[in-house]
């Protein structure tokens, strides 16, 4: 290990930051609305307690509820079309081609069902079922405060009533796969309510036996059959008072403290989901024994990366909502917000997957927390940007077991793609589009214009950087051949471009962006959008370094390295000055499109840098602002990235600020007023997408650390505001660890960690050094 310790500063910064920054959302009052309840997760289930006094509702949820079953969406006499498509678009006829991938390029039958899937094959993530408390409290509840405890995952809601303190506690636990819920007072005989557990639709049987209430049914499989079956468990355990059974309800009255269980499950994971939920309740325990096992698993994951920056007056002593608001005002004067908001993102990855689990789910659009059955998007995941944002985070986060689950998506969604690669252009290798399932749905959508944009190569973005990030070269054994099949498509389906020469995909999109012919008709279908060009040299070069570390000598990779002298280069420079985003200078159709899809080469992707390609830096920066600050959530947060790519951090905190903008006007009515962040820090698009959380929190530590360009860069875009702080634990390229200690926006300490007698670069203070991992 090597370290630079610089000055005095380094007893006074460790002792300040030895005060653990304060990780709770806290509020004075329930929520109103679900966008205010705090989310509680184990990667398999969730519970979100909205803290009403008296008639209380906990929505919960299971990652795996989705509706919908496998289907053959590919259309098999698209590849038919494929001639007469490109050669419309060699004429510049764009429009009439457009129109024929809207009539034989998209997918067979409803595919997404246009966002409400929940009745076609396509399917749709759903709300499990909510649990409904009827306290019997009277009075009026003074000293209320509800709190979700981030290094614990616990959430409170405590409040007075007559000289009467009431708490309840609740956690979903890492160690067993049940939700909790513990109820007391500091007076015995206190505890009186009627408990409900129900769902709203497809539920073919409840029971209530004894103190445990069941529910089991099917979801529809879109086909007029019964899919997926589901099953659910509450169990209740009262010390003293009295129990009673009516209506499906369970009543405790006057008992001294309760705890309640939650189970759920689904077949999805190929156990029967009512033999599932009855064991995992016949094994919960003693509250402190449960609350014990919970934070010994959880614990040491969310404490793997500590953050701190100092505050001279810190806010944490303002409700959340309160604090959200105060922020968006002033960021400069609330670090500890930008602190939280980071460290919230890395709990909603231990939230919302499981990695440990056999066919564990990534995250989908709203993490796993959902509280309608239709829900916005189908809660799927999107692959033109959503669910690719949802996981940038997780290796510099020190999180890097957590991106599996979507690796092992992409796996199988692959699979799927080779069959879809047949159909639309009698291919081999395999493609996907641009949204799945977790049916494996890899066809095009139902409209060109969103629908039309390959995702495969940005998904083999994911499997290269957990490579590079784990130098697992096992890993990288297994995912080669995957690599190589998305190459094997877009090499055998590339065209020449007949003006330019270039090889390039068509047809395509830059996704859900337009352009004005000129004729004065707008259109999305193209050939070789920039984002194509920079997504297959990016795969193609990964292929060609996987080559060569694993010792392969495949050949494949010797001719993708003549290939990538043909096609486009990553950056074409319009005489706009700004990165151009079709193979022609199109006009765009909205300048500020909410998509910056060609800028993929700044972020993810390492081909624009302000260090080793300026120019291209100066042209990505321009076209930043021309298309503007505003946009939805998670538009928002990808800005943040590219800022820091940029190195302004001042720029990243602008767009943090705007990320965080209050999305509710008032405390009674949702008016819409767009992107921003919602009281429980959920992301709105609007509605809420957890996508925006994920990415504002990668770009705060990508403002910290960055390690893309062949060297760690440490606090590349750190704001002027941000002048002291510590983080440690983040990770790097290389399977390294960093800790940094700054004062007055300088380095003054700083650690890695690595491979022994491993050369590492890094930038310090704006310098250059060659440091030793000892």
């Amino acid at each position: 290990m090597k370290r630079l310790l610089m000055c005095c500063w380094l007893g006074v910064l460790w002792s300040i930051s030895a005060i653990a920054q304060d990780l709770t959302l806290w509020y004075d009052k329930p929520a109103l609305r679900w966008e205010e309840s705090v989310p509680l997760g184990n990667g398999l289930i969730g519970m979100m307690p909205n803290g009403n006094v008296q008639d209380e509702s906990i929505v919960l949820n299971e990652i795996s509820m989705w509706s919908g079953s496998p289907q053959y969406p590919n259309n098999d006499q698209a590849h038919l079309y494929v001639e007469e498509i490109q050669k419309l678009l060699f004429e510049g006829k764009n429009d009439l081609a457009e129109a024929l991938v809207n009539k034989h390029f998209v997918c067979k039958g409803q595919g997404s069902g246009h966002g409400n899937g929940a009745n076609v094959p396509y399917g749709c993530f759903q709300n499990f079922g909510f649990l409904n408390f009827l306290h019997f409290i009277e009075g009026t509840a003074t000293n209320y405060r509800r709190t979700l405890d981030l290094s614990s995952a616990k959430a409170t809601t405590s409040f007075d009533v007559d000289g009467t303190t009431f708490l309840r506690e609740y956690f979903t636990s890492f160690d067993k796969n049940v939700g909790v819920v513990r109820l007391s007072s500091n007076k015995k005989q206190s505890i009186s309510f009627a408990l409900h557990f129900y769902r709203e639709e497809n539920v073919q049987d409840m029971q209530v036996q004894g103190d445990e209430i069941w529910l089991q049914g099917n979801l529809p499989d879109g086909k007029g059959g019964k899919g997926l079956s589901f099953a659910g468990g509450v169990k209740v355990v009262a010390k003293g008072g009295t129990k009673q059974i009516y209506d499906h309800q369970i009543i405790i009255k006057e008992a001294d403290e309760v705890l309640v269980y939650f189970s759920g499950s689904t077949d999805y994971y190929g156990h029967d989901p009512l033999e599932e939920v009855k064991n995992t309740l016949v094994k919960v325990g003693p509250y402190q024994a449960m609350e014990g096992a919970h934070k010994k698993r959880y614990q040491p994951l969310f404490e793997r990366v500590s953050l701190h920056m100092v505050d001279e007056q810190p806010k944490n002593h303002l409700p959340t909502d309160l604090r959200i608001a105060q922020f968006y005002e002033n960021p400069l004067q609330d670090n500890g917000m930008a602190v939280l908001y980071y460290q919230f993102g890395r709990y909603l990855t231990l939230s919302s997957t499981a990695p440990e689990v056999a066919k564990a789910l990534p995250p989908n659009l709203q993490g796993l927390w959902a509280h309608q059955i239709q829900t916005p998007w189908n809660g799927d995941y999107h692959l033109n940007i959503n669910a690719q944002m949802n996981h940038w985070g997780v290796e510099v986060g020190n999180l890097s077991e957590y991106h599996k689950p979507f690796i092992n998506l992409i796996k199988r969604i692959a699979k799927e793609g080779e069959q879809t690669a047949k159909a639309y252009y009698n291919a081999p290798g395999w493609v996907v589009y641009m949204m799945t399932n977790v049916w494996g749905y890899s066809a095009p959508g139902e409209q060109a214009s969103w629908g039309a944009s390959t995702a495969s190569g940005w998904l083999c973005n994911h499997l290269w950087e957990h490579y590079q990030f784990t130098q697992d070269t096992t890993y990288l054994a297994e995912i080669y051949p995957l690599l190589k099949g998305a190459a094997q498509f877009y090499q055998a389906t590339l065209v020449k471009d007949p003006k330019t020469g270039w090889l390039v995909t068509s047809p395509s999109v830059s996704p859900e962006n337009a352009f004005k012919l000129p004729n004065g008709t707008t259109a999305s279908v193209v050939m070789g959008p920039t984002i194509d060009n920079q997504i297959i040299r990016e795969l193609y070069q990964a292929i060609i370094a996987s080559n060569e570390i694993l010792k392969l000598q495949d050949d494949f990779a010797l001719t993708l390295s003549k290939d990538l002298k043909q096609i486009p280069p990553a950056v074409i420079v319009s005489p706009s000055g700004r990165v151009q985003e079709w193979l022609e200078d199109y006009e765009e159709v909205e300048l500020q499109h909410r998509h910056v899809s060609h800028l993929y080469g700044l972020y993810p992707a390492n081909f624009i840098s302000p260090i080793t390609t300026s120019d291209w830096a100066d042209a990505a920066r321009k076209t930043l602002e021309v298309r503007g600050d505003e946009g939805t959530g998670w538009s928002r947060a990808w800005k943040i990235l590219f800022w820091a790519r940029l190195h302004d951090g001042d720029h990243a905190l602008e767009i943090l600020r705007q990320l965080l903008k209050p999305a509710f006007k008032n405390e009674v009515t949702y008016e819409g007023v767009g992107a921003g962040t919602y009281p429980n820090l959920f992301c709105a698009h609007p509605p809420f997408q957890i996508d925006g959380n994920f990415g504002g929190a990668a770009g705060i530590a990508e403002m910290l650390l960055q390690s893309h360009d062949g060297y760690i860069h440490l606090l590349p875009a750190l704001p002027t505001g941000w002048k002291d702080g510590e983080v440690k634990g983040l990770k790097a390229r290389g399977n390294i660890a960093v800790d940094i200690v700054w004062k007055d926006g300088k380095v003054v300490d700083y650690k890695v960690d690595g491979k022994k007698g491993e050369m590492v670069k890094i930038i310090v203070n704006d310098v250059m050094k060659r440091v030793e991992v000892l």
